[in-house]
């Protein structure tokens, strides 16, 4: 994959996730902070930032649980350890972190 296709990929998951939290009510405030680069914040004050690193064409998760790195499959984001889909698993850290159910679609 390009760089073109790469940066096109991860912004659409970027937009799909930001479109997820405001979607979702739960308590928490989010904002693209640079290009490609989303920060989750929480009443706690705790963070989880999403971002895409284009040199590994991944996107990369850093979250209170961990770090993790999701790679295009050709059709979703899989993390490179559990093969977990990006969307699914981020519903359940940003749950974990907001102490409510949160579901990105």
């Amino acid at each position: 994959m390009n760089d073109s296709d790469f940066n096109a990929l991860a912004d659409a998951a970027l937009t799909r996730i930001e479109a997820g939290l405001e979607a979702s009510g739960a308590d928490l405030d989010f904002a693209m902070v640079s290009a490609g680069v989303l920060e989750i914040e929480f009443a706690d004050g705790s963070k989880i930032i999403v971002n895409r690193h284009g040199a590994a064409q991944e996107v990369w998760v850093a979250a209170r649980s961990g770090g993790f790195h999701y790679r295009w499959d050709g059709a979703v984001w899989r993390d490179t350890r559990d093969s977990g889909e990006l969307m699914a698993a981020l519903s359940a850290l940003v749950s974990a972190q907001v102490g409510e159910p949160v579901d990105l679609g």
